[in-house]
């Protein structure tokens, strides 16, 4: 082992050399310094938040006017619990600002105001499982919202959709940025449709559709519905309008075990069949065919009538002559006998003469 050495000049100073094992010790004691401090930095629990190092779950509540979500949020989370906050903007890389993954599976984010989802919002992200958007207020969900989510098996957005960002939440919802979503639920979003495209989500298996404002499916859905046979839906609490056009979803609920509450989707519309569900309906309920031919029955009916009624006063016109002396020579013999019965009224009114029938 080599010591240190001091070496003296002319002028007295001296030039010492370090020996390599003083050397090996201090960088040893550098790289130390550096690992506890990065361990010390990782074991800092956010404000405001609470945090279990033994299951990995870091829970910020509602923190007064809180706007910002924590951005040193510790590498080992596997469950961020965010509830309560002002969030109203979620922006590029909003968990990922020291520019590291997290290897978080859980996120929730529910009850926090949150109006926009920005492109690329979740980066950072690439081992989410599941994703917990419910009870926000989106009026603006970009179309790449959710790029960076390859993992993301739960997707969860009920009570949150606008109407505004019903439209995006489509083009947000595709198979490129979802490929091995499994479930989705979309409760309480005032939705008309079903907002996917093709529903070719690779590996979706449950949508979740309840209490919307669905009247009806349309054909390219049911067509869709018929390809994708793993995916279940739910449909009840939805205002259906059982008529003609209902048909195809009709029959792809009475043929189909697809929807996983069918007993309990009910007709709405009209007045009549509301409360009845649809896979009790008669065929002839959503008949199309049948409603078609009453309907020109109907109207066949009305020309006929009104071709018997056009005769009818064309043979009044053609008889105006006669009809005219027939009413004429009638009102003469009706003023004939009320002539009559007026002379007699006289005679019988007159007093002489009812002395001298006495």
């Amino acid at each position: 082992m080599r010591q240190n050495t001091c070496i003296f000049d002319s002028a007295g100073r001296s030039k010492c050399t370090v020996s390599t094992w003083t050397q090996w010790c201090l960088r040893s004691a550098a790289v130390l310094c550096v690992l506890l401090s990065r361990n010390a930095a990782d074991d800092v629990c956010p404000s405001s938040c609470v945090c279990t190092r033994d299951s990995g779950t870091v829970t910020c509540p509602a923190d007064g006017d809180e706007t910002e979500i924590p951005t040193d949020i510790p590498e080992w989370t596997s469950a961020l619990i965010l509830k309560g906050r002002n969030i109203s903007t979620l922006p590029r890389g909003a968990f990922s600002a020291n520019g590291t993954e997290l290897d978080m599976v859980t996120l929730s984010l529910s009850y926090n105001g949150i109006q926009v989802i920005e492109p690329y919002a979740f980066l950072g992200l690439p081992r989410l499982h599941l994703l917990d958007l419910s009870h926000n207020q989106l009026g603006s969900i970009s179309d790449r919202a959710f790029h960076g989510l390859p993992e993301l098996r739960s997707l969860y957005l009920n009570h949150s959709v606008l109407p505004s960002a019903a439209a995006q939440l489509s083009s947000a919802l595709s198979a490129q940025s979802l490929r091995n979503l499994h479930r989705l639920e979309l409760v309480g979003n005032r939705l008309t449709s079903i907002p996917l495209v093709r529903l070719d989500l690779y590996n979706l298996h449950s949508l979740v559709l309840i209490n919307n404002s669905i009247k009806s499916i349309e054909g390219d859905n049911i067509t869709h519905l018929y390809e994708q046979r793993r995916i279940r839906v739910y449909l009840s609490l939805n205002p259906f309008r059982c008529n003609c056009e209902l048909g195809e979803f009709y029959y792809w609920l009475k043929n189909s075990s697809q929807c996983q509450d069918a007993g309990r989707v009910l007709c709405h519309e009209p007045e009549a069949k509301r409360g009845i569900p649809v896979e009790n309906l008669r065929g002839e309920d959503v008949d199309c065919v049948n409603e078609n031919l009453e309907a020109v029955s109907y109207v066949f009916l009305g020309i006929v009538l009104a071709l018997i009624g056009v005769v009818f006063l064309m043979v009044l016109y053609l008889n105006r002559g006669g009809i005219k002396r027939w009413l004429n020579n009638l009102r003469e013999a009706c003023r004939d006998q009320m002539e009559v019965y007026h002379y007699r009224y006289e005679q019988d009114s007159d007093p002489r003469l009812a002395n001298v029938a006495v």
